[in-house]
């Protein structure tokens, strides 16, 4: 080999190192984004439930004196009743993709 084509060959390597590079680096980007993401979606969620577990508290405060278990299985029946479902599917409906 000359020694011209040892510097092209040289060169056209580092250049694709630099790309290689570049494009860890973007995925390193994408992955720290999408965590970013899924984070605040669990700081949602987190939000969510306790305001919810609060508002029941609030309206049945009796609810606190309750296991968890006991909790579980309290609103499974309650969630279980005829008109539960009814207003339910009419709260949703009514505020579909609202807060």
């Amino acid at each position: 080999m000359h020694q011209k084509e040892i510097e092209k060959l040289q060169a056209e390597k580092e250049k694709v190192e630099r790309q290689l590079a570049q494009e860890q680096h973007k995925i390193q980007r994408l992955e720290n984004r999408a965590a970013y993401y899924e984070k605040g979606e669990r700081r949602k969620r987190a939000h969510r439930l306790i305001t919810r577990g609060a508002a029941i508290e609030s309206v049945a405060p009796q609810t606190k004196d309750l296991s968890e278990s006991a909790f579980y299985a309290f609103a499974e029946q309650v969630f279980a009743l005829p008109d539960t479902q009814r207003l339910l599917t009419e709260a949703v409906s009514n505020h579909a993709g609202g807060d």
